[in-house]
This record gives C-alpha cells, structure tokens and sequence, in this order.
C-alpha cells in the first residue's frame, strides 16, 4: 500500500516536473505568430489584413476594455474552446495545457500590461464604459460607428482634429454632447469631476504629443491652484447683459431674425431651415442642450457680429449696426436659448 502511494505521487511529481520543464521551452512567441497574429496583429491591437472580413471584429489587447474584461482564466478558456459568434476558433486539438498557458502568459505579459496600467486612472474607466464602444478602444472611432454614423465619431489621433480641439470644447461636448451627431450629453449621468478625467484621459491617451496635451496640463495645474476641488469646469452665466450698456429690443429683433436668419436657422430655432439642407457644417441649432448651456447674450452678440470661420455664418457687423445686433440676439435668446 505504502510503496503504491509512493509510486503515485512519484508519477505526479514527475508529470508536474515535466509539465514546468516543458512550459520553459515552448517559445511562446512563435506560438502567437502561428495561431495569432494572422487575426489579432503583430502587435496584438487586432490590426490585421483579416480585419476587414470578421463581424466582430478581432480583439484589440491593447485597449482598456481588454484590459478590464480580460484574465488568465478568460483567455485560456478562449484559446482552449474559441469564442460562439466569432470568428475565434479552438485550439484544443492542436495545443497543448502547456502551449497554451504560455500563449496566454505572453499576451497578457506583452500586450496588455500597459492598458492594465492605465486603466487604474478613473478616466480609463470611463471612458471604456461610456465612449469606446463609439470612440472605439484606441479613440480612431469604432469599425460600426465609421461605418455608419453620418457624421462618424472624431479621430482623436487626427492632427487636424487635434488642433480644432480645446480641453474646454471637449467639456462642453462631454456634458452637452453635440448637435447634428449621434453625441450625446452625459450630464445627467456623470459628475463634473468624471467628465474632466475622461476628458483628461483622452488627451492623455490619444492626443499626448499634441500641443493641447501640453496646453491642458498647463490648464490643470493653473486651475488647481484656484480652485477648492483642482478640477476646470465649463460654466457660462447665463444672464450676462450685452457690453457697452446695449438693450435688444425682442419684437425688432424678430423681424430681423425672419428675414436674416431663418433661412438657415428656421423658423423655430432648431437649425433646420430651407438652406440647411445644402450646409455643412449644419447651422447652429438653438434648442439643442450645448447651445442652451453656453449662449448667453454676449456670445450670441459675438458669433452674429463676426460670423464663424470655416462655416457658412457670416459677420453681420458689415450689415447691422450694433443695437440691430443686440435686437436679434435678444430674440434669439429669449425665444430659443432661455425661453
């Protein structure tokens, strides 16, 4: 009896020896770029020339939602049985326990140990809850947003893109999402202090080399030392009065605004007038939540007196005088901004 349990656990240890033995010598590298890489990429972010042919398409490793969903557990299990629905088949019958330990060793070691960092910050957190699955996990835009949202989700790794965005801009569409797009305004669902940090985290993350990356730090630190919670937050006062002692005059400005303005603005104030149709960027719409929040009387004064650049609004300082303009933006405000 004793010299059978002796031989059992000598086998046992034997077969463990083996196994760790075994393990050390798989080059798991190798593995990943025969079973892998063909899908998944080289570099593990699911950039692949396979890529365009899968629905869904393959996971990114890279990105913080991997980083928060996946484990050991989960990716051997998807090694070892596949993945229903996808294009991730099973390796079972061709690797081995060993081989497919170290596979899920090396791509979690290799290339998800940086997401795993990043996704410590609140900002990851969020942003891998409420904007990837639009923004996508590397902020180019997910493969169904590109595709068809009309207009797509911004490329936050654009350099063009880049340098139209302010950290403030940025907090306004967070909180107020944005007209004529599927953004919407997550307010209502999150704190002043998380829209910064995912703000934070996407100028961090997709925009670091960019001189707003550079700008918003220096914006932060600025704002932190005068402010009782370190935190920017966007705020208009909405009841600010014209400059320069000026008193707009609602029914004269709703004369003004039929015959200058609706066209392009609408009857209704909605930014769906009959030219609006042949504009893009699409004309301002008054009664959407961004521009409720950040339209007072000043700024409507300033977009109608100098227009906007590189859109269709033109400066009607070189068509109305001054008190002309406080007229239609006293209509403007009272109708449609602050009912």
């Amino acid at each position: 009896m004793k010299i059978t349990l002796f031989l059992i656990l000598l086998m046992s240890t034997l077969t463990m020896l083996t196994t760790a033995i075994h393990a050390q010598s798989i080059d798991s590298a190798a593995l990943y770029q025969d079973f892998c890489s063909v899908c998944h990429g080289d570099k593990g972010d699911g950039d692949s020339h396979a890529r365009q042919g899968m629905n869904p398409p393959p996971r990114d490793f890279t990105s913080p939602l991997s980083a928060l969903e996946l484990n050991q557990q989960r990716i051997s299990h998807a090694i070892r049985e596949g993945i229903p629905g996808t294009a991730m088949s099973g390796w079972k019958p061709r690797l081995s326990e060993p081989q497919i330990a170290a596979l899920t060793d090396f791509i979690r070691t290799r290339f998800m140990l940086t997401a795993r960092v990043e996704t410590t910050t609140p900002g990851s957190r969020i942003y891998a809850d409420f904007c990837s699955v639009c923004h996508g996990d590397t902020g180019k835009g997910a493969v169904w947003a590109t595709e068809g949202l009309s207009p797509p989700p911004i490329d936050f790794t654009d350099k063009k893109i880049q340098a139209a965005l302010s950290r403030e801009h940025m907090i306004n569409s967070v909180s107020y999402g944005r007209p004529e797009t599927a953004m919407t305004g997550w307010k209502s669902r999150l704190t002043g202090d998380q829209i910064n940090a995912v703000v934070d985290y996407v100028i961090g993350s997709f925009m670091s080399d960019s001189p707003l990356a550079l700008a918003s730090k220096i914006t932060r630190n600025t704002v932190a030392s005068n402010t009782h919670d370190g935190h920017a937050h966007a705020h208009t006062d909405i009841n600010s009065p014209f400059a320069d002692d000026l008193h707009g005059n609602r029914s004269r400005g709703m004369a003004l605004y039929k015959d200058n303005c609706s066209t392009c603005h609408g009857e209704e104030g909605d930014g769906r007038g009959p030219r609006a149709y042949f504009i893009n960027p699409k004309p301002r719409n008054f009664l959407h939540t961004s521009s409720r929040a950040n339209l007072n009387r000043p700024a409507l004064f300033k977009a109608i007196s100098k227009g906007r650049l590189r859109t269709e609004m033109p400066a009607w300082d070189k068509v109305l005088n001054q008190q002309q303009i406080a007229d239609v933006s006293e209509y403007v405000f009272n109708t449609f901004i602050n009912p």
